[in-house]
């Protein structure tokens, strides 16, 4: 590749980074750094150089939108740039959308990161009086941005995965709140393997959340209902409703029905 046309897709790319991140309002550097097929130092820099122009400010971890600053990329952003550019999920966002349906006005909810839980939060932007807990960074900056909810973050170190707040701090804010209801994104849901979560530090707050008494929320890909992660977090049945799209397997929804387990479908 000459240097003339490596220039020429470096300036695509970061318009087509600009896009997602305004679209999306945050994202990750691995989750962006997977997209583009390239690697996160070099999405590192991009970031820099965008940021350098006003179109974005870096976190760690990741990006943030600047509000009103959507394309102020230092790179003219093609038209083609932004059609190649990713689109939220379909099935995301109904899920989000059904999740939101469960929740009353004046409620506290607490809302775990994620991206089916940024969907969540999206979907909250036409909900009335909602008062919001969240150890997510990117469903934290969204609904400050775009909503006038309460919202109530807690501390914590930031995992670069998907800009949850985790460790002592944030377990210690929690153990002081309350919600009536918690909706978490979980990374495998099964009958018989129970809940599961990828990351052990998250797993961990789930455990701490579940305790709390209040009306647990599932919400899962389609894909993997009836998964398995790699951390435990509870019996199946400490969820009191699994929200997930309705391509999931029905012989695994079948098994969560069986014992106990309200399903929403998307």
């Amino acid at each position: 590749m000459d240097e003339q046309t490596h220039a020429a897709l470096t300036v695509e790319r970061r318009g087509a980074i600009a896009d997602v991140v305004v679209q999306q309002g945050a994202a990750r550097v691995s989750e962006l750094a997977e997209r583009f097929d390239v690697s996160p130092a070099t999405i590192r820099r991009d970031l820099e150089t965008l940021e350098d122009g006003g179109a974005l400010r870096r976190v760690h971890g990741g990006a943030v939108a600047v509000e009103g600053e959507a394309g102020s990329s230092t790179a003219p952003v093609s038209v083609s740039s932004r059609e190649s550019a990713p689109s939220r999920s379909e099935q995301g966002v109904r899920i989000g959308q059904a999740a939101v349906e469960l929740i009353e006005e004046g409620e506290t909810v607490f809302l775990g990161p994620g991206s089916l839980s940024l969907e969540v939060a999206r979907s909250l932007k036409s909900h009335r009086d909602v008062t919001v807990i969240t150890n997510g960074l990117e469903i934290a900056h969204w609904l400050a941005i775009h909503t006038n909810h309460r919202l109530i973050m807690t501390g914590g170190q930031i995992q670069d995965q998907d800009l949850a707040l985790v460790g002592q701090l944030a377990r210690s804010a929690l153990s002081s709140l309350r919600a009536d209801k918690v909706i978490l994104e979980l990374d495998g849901v099964s009958a018989v393997e129970g809940l599961t979560q990828d990351s052990l530090p998250q797993a961990e707050m789930a455990q701490m959340l579940i305790e709390t008494g209040s009306k647990i929320v599932i919400v899962v890909p389609p894909d993997r209902v009836g998964g398995v992660a790699a951390a435990p977090v509870a019996p199946v049945t400490s969820a009191d409703v699994v929200v997930t799209a309705r391509e999931a397997p029905s012989a695994y929804l079948w098994d969560l029905s069986e014992v106990g387990v309200e399903i929403v479908l998307a």
